[in-house]
């Protein structure tokens, strides 16, 4: 009997793109960072990728990439996003597949998932195709080989799916114990029927599908998995060491698979530092010889199932209720709120499903004017969204097309399939899991239907918002001033949503902030402008212009006028229009600019009102993300001014605030509130840049010591990490530069006595890579005698000390 472990991660968080600009705005409760995918991927997906084995003295030892000793999938969403936005882990994540393939007899630790997270029991058949095929094709794309198994959102099962994963050669996939239903030993005429999780997880299943087809399938240990996502067995390796190696018994006289499977994130975000207990479990248990790694695809092969096994349908590993969790209101929530209900859950599914049903035969009909088969063509998408040049564009469009397309059409029949891809983007079920229909989660699916409902519009010329509000007043928040969720939609999705008009206002408004005007790429959209004229009255500017703008998913073009009035600081209107002709445009100028150049501002926003009619915008018409930027700059004197009075108020007062500390007497609330600002943001200020003043860093500290003033210490910290980051890319530009070393050295002085905790993983990873790269050369330099060398190296070593790595000097 030989023993084996599998660790299978579920690296997954929804997309979190707004639909109308294909990228992550701003996400204030991830701060520090911009955005949940950041700071997910500095707390989990980055570190398992470089994840650290420490010696008895807690230094680093070794770095290794966990996914290459794990069975995992990534959701492609996600991955998506990690190719444009983190080029190391998302490499990581492509060779981690690769050296697998070395490890484990040829098969590959990653797996496939179903595209956008989709719960498949609750979708119906075509997206149930669609969702698979896709998860499919992006994996074969990503890691260039067929996946062997497949995972499905939340486990949740039922058998059309299981069909269509058999039909597309999926071997496999990973479901939770209590999702067994009976089983027995195969050629025997009875089942055995299964209650409470108690099926044997150690070995894989035969499940025979109606089709006549098979899947095997792999139960999970139920009680371990728990421990490692719920109770602490991350606090250190050897509690997940011992808790695996309990799994086997030598009760059992065939070949033992001891294999768990949680959310990925456990692995450093739920758990922190939980990837050093998962590389540490990993490399004792190969060192020791405990049991051998393994993925699911090399166990299957060496042990084909003997057993049969049928399922419990429409269950899921997170909701103990089935699948109730996305419909109706069961019970299962994300815990905190005791007195909230999810009643929401079933009138916003009822309204999705209502908005959908409606747009298919519409889609149907219209799509057959420019498609050979309309549903082919939509499970053939997936090809464009890894590739949206004009070539590949013409190619799709030459292959799926019912005829050649004018270029109008072409933007037609590429919005036919973009209102596909929202229609299934807004199921993605985070959307159902948490507490209340106002968070984030599902503002983000509400935010797909309003794209839906936009390109219906634009499609069909019918209009289904309306009756899809009304449909989700019956969604409602327990949020007493989001009321419900067509409340939510009108604040949080009607805001977000955009057409060309509102893409040019952006542009426009942009342009005055910007060192000057050009040719860009505002997110998915391409700008030429063909005219741009700016002209000034004392502080006030006004700028007109004409522009094209050109979506990159849909190919829909507007060539636009535009008209923005900037009296100062936040006073900006302005208005834009589709171009007409240029004795048009010159005719609107001349008036404008005529009365502007008198000063008549008034006047000047009445003749905009009369060229732009409704078409008018302001600051809030931004996109989020340059709106923070330029709200930012707009308030640059006046958080100048602010700043200065507060920090007077806090030096004058110094000895004062020492003198109330000391007996331990709280501050007055204004005097609180001036030092914490001043403080903190001296300390902001002395934190950043290459050339950062230790001195003047401890000194702020002590300050703060002295009259208990409270810290930022996250935001302190990330400030921290990315002033190393600096240093780390000047050191790799002059490696051998020798001030710069001193300099990092005294700078890591100071980190490891700040009173807040900073994250080092970047820096290390780039000391261990030096190691292997620059200090070999170095050091055969200094052991002939090379002072340059010599003094290098014992800067090399010192540093090294610092950032507690181990290294042979």
């Amino acid at each position: 009997m030989k023993k084996f472990i599998c660790i299978h991660g579920h690296f997954y968080q929804p997309p979190r793109e707004n639909p109308w600009i294909e990228s992550i705005e701003q996400q204030d409760s991830a701060y520090p960072y911009h955005d949940w995918n950041e700071r997910i991927l500095a707390e989990c997906y980055g570190p398992n990728g470089t994840s650290r084995i420490l010696d008895e003295n807690g230094r680093i030892t070794k770095i290794v990439n966990n996914y290459s000793r794990i069975n995992f999938n990534f959701g492609p969403t996600l991955l998506s996003w990690m190719e444009e936005n983190a080029h190391d882990t998302y490499r990581s994540v492509l060779e981690a597949d690769q050296e697998s393939r070395e490890r484990f007899s040829g098969h590959g630790s990653a797996i496939a998932q179903v595209y956008n997270h989709m719960i498949l029991p609750l979708a119906n058949s075509r997206d149930k195709f669609t969702q698979i095929h896709w998860g499919i094709r992006d994996f074969e794309f990503r890691f260039g080989r067929k996946p062997e198994g497949l995972w499905l959102s939340e486990t949740a099962v039922d058998l059309e799916s299981l069909e269509i994963m058999a039909r597309l050669d999926i071997k496999y996939t990973i479901l939770a114990p209590s999702q067994a239903k009976a089983f027995r030993r195969r050629g025997d005429p009875d089942w055995i029927p299964l209650h409470n999780g108690s099926i044997d997880p150690t070995r894989p299943y035969w499940l025979k599908l109606p089709s006549g087809k098979e899947l095997a399938l792999f139960f999970y240990d139920g009680p371990i998995s728990r421990a490692v996502a719920f109770e602490r067995l991350l606090d250190k390796g050897d509690y997940l060491i011992n808790r695996l190696m309990g799994g086997f018994t030598d009760q059992r006289s065939w070949d033992q698979l001891v294999h768990i499977a949680t959310d990925g994130e456990t692995y450093g975000h739920h758990h922190r530092h939980g990837e050093m207990a998962l590389a540490y479990a990993l490399e004792q248990i190969e060192a020791k010889g405990l049991a051998k790694l393994t993925n699911y695809g090399e166990f299957l092969a060496l042990n084909p199932p003997v057993y049969e096994v049928q399922i419990h349908e429409n269950t899921s590993w997170s909701c103990m209720h089935g699948i109730e969790r996305w419909r109706s209101d069961c019970g299962c929530n994300a815990g905190g709120m005791p007195e909230w209900n999810q009643s929401w859950r079933k009138p916003l599914r009822e309204a999705l499903d209502w908005l959908r049903n409606e747009i298919i035969p519409l889609f149907e009909k219209k799509g057959a004017d420019y498609y050979k088969d309309p549903w082919g063509a939509r499970d053939e998408y997936i090809e464009l969204l890894f590739d949206r040049s004009h070539e590949s564009i013409e190619e799709f469009l030459k292959k799926w097309g019912s005829r050649e397309l004018a270029p109008s059409e072409k933007s037609t029949a590429l919005k036919l399939l973009e209102l596909q891809r929202q229609a299934m983007l807004m199921y993605t079920s985070c959307g159902w899991f948490f507490n209340d229909i106002s968070g984030i989660e599902t503002i983000q699916i509400l935010q797909y239907a309003g794209r839906v409902l936009q390109l219906s519009e634009e499609l069909f010329d019918q209009s289904f918002e309306a009756a899809f509000l009304e449909r989700l007043a019956a969604a409602k928040s327990n949020v007493v001033d989001m009321r419900d969720g067509r409340r939510v939609y009108e604040k949080y999705v009607k805001s977000s949503s955009m057409d060309l008009l509102k893409v040019g206002a952006h542009y426009a408004i942009s342009s005055l902030f910007s060192d000057g005007v050009s040719e860009s790429n505002t997110y998915c959209y391409r700008i030429e402008y063909e005219d741009y004229k700016t002209f000034t009255a004392g502080k006030a500017r006004l700028v007109v212009g004409w522009i094209h703008v050109i979506s990159d998913i849909t190919l829909e073009s507007e060539r636009l006028v535009f008209s923005i009035l900037h009296l100062g600081d936040h006073n900006l209107s302005g208005g834009v229009c589709r171009f007409t002709t240029p004795e048009t445009y010159g005719a609107m100028i001349d008036e404008m600019v005529t009365v502007f150049r008198k000063a008549d501002f008034s006047e000047t926003i009445r003749v905009m009102d009369r060229h732009f009619g409704s078409a008018t915008y302001s600051l809030k018409s931004l996109f989020r993300d340059e709106q923070r930027k330029i709200v930012a700059s707009i308030l640059g004197s006046v958080m100048a001014e602010s700043e200065m009075i507060l920090r007077q108020i806090y030096e004058n007062n110094v000895p004062l605030m020492r003198f109330l500390a000391d007996l331990s007497a709280p501050l007055p609330k204004a005097l609180q509130a001036a030092a914490e600002f001043s403080v903190n943001l001296s300390l902001r200020h002395a934190l950043e840049g290459e050339e950062m003043d230790v001195d003047k860093v401890r000194g702020i500290l002590e300050e703060a010591k002295e009259a208990r003033i409270p810290l930022d210490g996250v935001g302190l910290a990330y400030v921290v990490q990315n002033t190393l980051g600096h240093m780390v890319d000047a050191l790799w530009a002059e490696p051998q530069d020798q001030a710069l070393m001193n300099h990092f050295n005294t700078v890591m002085g100071l980190i490891t006595d700040l009173p807040f905790e900073v994250s080092l993983w970047n820096v290390q990873n780039n000391y261990y890579e030096f190691f292997q790269r620059i200090y070999p050369n170095v050091k055969a330099r200094a052991e002939v005698g090379d002072e340059t060398a010599i003094e290098w190296k014992e800067s090399f070593l010192s540093l090294g000390e610092k950032l507690r790595v181990k290294i042979d000097g």
